[in-house]
């Protein structure tokens, strides 16, 4: 699994003009997922999300978790970060996998964000058209990929 995670003041995600979902103070969560992903993998990510310090203390260090500032969550199903670029111009999403995979792992990933944070998720639709706004603060976002542990 791959996450980008981006640290905001607010985000929200429209399909065709209407605000399925929105957040505030939090983390917005743009999920790719790939063939190879389990559930080890969703409960690793999960637990190193939320405990991750990106947040500021009071002294403007990014010495906090989403958990310690109270912030909000949501997940956005993002198949683009498994692009191959390799040959041409065009990307292939060869490496993501497919509805029969990625669907059942995005429900489970959402759910155990759900359990590990202690709140409810704002989510998108998966494979909708859908349009992210967000308001970056830092700006941070940071690439976290559960192939990458060590």
């Amino acid at each position: 699994m791959r996450a980008v995670l981006q640290r905001v003041t607010e985000a929200s995600v429209s399909i065709g003009g209407q605000i399925k979902s929105s957040i505030g103070n939090g983390l917005l969560i743009l999920l790719g997922i790939c063939e190879e992903d389990t559930p080890e993998d969703i409960e690793w990510l999960a637990n190193k999300i939320v405990n991750m310090r990106i947040f500021s203390d009071e002294n403007g260090v990014m010495n906090k978790s989403v958990m310690e500032v109270c912030g909000q969550i949501m997940v956005i199903s993002q198949f683009t970060l498994y692009a191959s670029y390799k040959k041409g111009n065009r990307p292939s999403w060869f490496r993501a996998a497919g509805h029969e995979i990625s669907i059942p792992l995005y429900q489970a990933f959402c759910k155990r964000m759900s359990e590990v944070a202690h709140q409810k998720v704002a989510e998108g639709e998966f494979g909708a058209d859908m349009q992210v706004s967000l308001v970056n603060d830092g700006p941070v976002t940071i690439c976290v990929d559960t192939k990458n542990k060590e």
